[in-house]
């Protein structure tokens, strides 16, 4: 009987063993869907923009979300120097409404659309003091709360910058040259090529002449001279 026991319980610890393993396994993958899947929002390619003193600027975000969205809440807020300034929020109940946008700031325009996961903001008639880090930030209560922020920097500036061209202009002019040497090659191959085949028909055409002059002025008679006196 104590051998049974034995058996029996090493049975059941291999039993638990595998019901432990399974469980992780499902657990991990759960874990791996719910990352896949997870709200995030974005700022785009490019994450900073240079603009000139007075100008209108488009700050760009967007939202995506694998597993849908609910009473989706979204905000943008300005980095003054470590506090956190809100210029706008907004919720968007169910997929495909339209937001509900409060805006905090004179100079924000709300332009995006729950259409395009676009939560986009235009700032009007930027000055050097709104250069700095702007936070887009979106919470998703369908994803327990889940939240994700993205940052967008704005650069401000007297007049926007020259584009270096010396580089582009020697590469242009290095093409050109390459461009034009090869033209001039095959032109000269071509001219080389007509006035060889304008010599070799000259070439044929004199051999054609003296062969019938030979044969006129000496040939036949050479022939003729050939044969013996006729006998008397």
């Amino acid at each position: 009987m104590a051998s049974l026991d034995s058996t029996g319980s090493s049975v059941s610890g291999r039993m638990r063993s595998g019901d432990l393993l399974h469980t992780g396994l499902v657990v991990a993958l759960l874990l791996g869907v719910w990352s896949v899947g997870g709200l995030e929002v974005s700022t785009g390619k490019v994450s900073h923009l240079e603009a000139m003193n007075g100008s209108t600027v488009l700050l760009p975000c967007t939202y995506s979300s694998c597993i849908g969205i609910k009473n989706l809440y979204f905000n943008w807020q300005y980095n003054d120097n470590g506090t956190m300034l809100k210029l706008c929020e907004g919720v968007i109940t169910i997929e495909g409404a339209e937001p509900r946008v409060s805006v905090e700031h004179e100079r924000v325009e709300f332009v995006g659309s729950s259409k395009r996961n676009n939560i986009s903001i235009l700032l009007w008639n930027i000055t050097f003091n709104d250069e700095g880090e702007y936070v887009c930030f979106a919470r998703n209560p369908k994803e327990k709360n889940r939240n994700h922020s993205a940052v967008y920097t704005l650069i401000v500036v007297d007049q926007m910058k020259e584009v270096e061209t010396t580089l582009t202009t020697i590469i242009v002019s290095v093409l050109g040259g390459v461009i034009g040497l090869s033209i001039f090659g095959m032109v000269v191959k071509a001219l080389v090529v007509h006035f060889l085949l304008k010599d070799d028909e000259k070439n044929k055409e004199c051999l054609v002449s003296s062969g019938n002059d030979n044969t006129e002025n000496g040939l036949s008679g050479a022939k003729a001279d050939t044969k013996g006196t006729p006998k008397a």
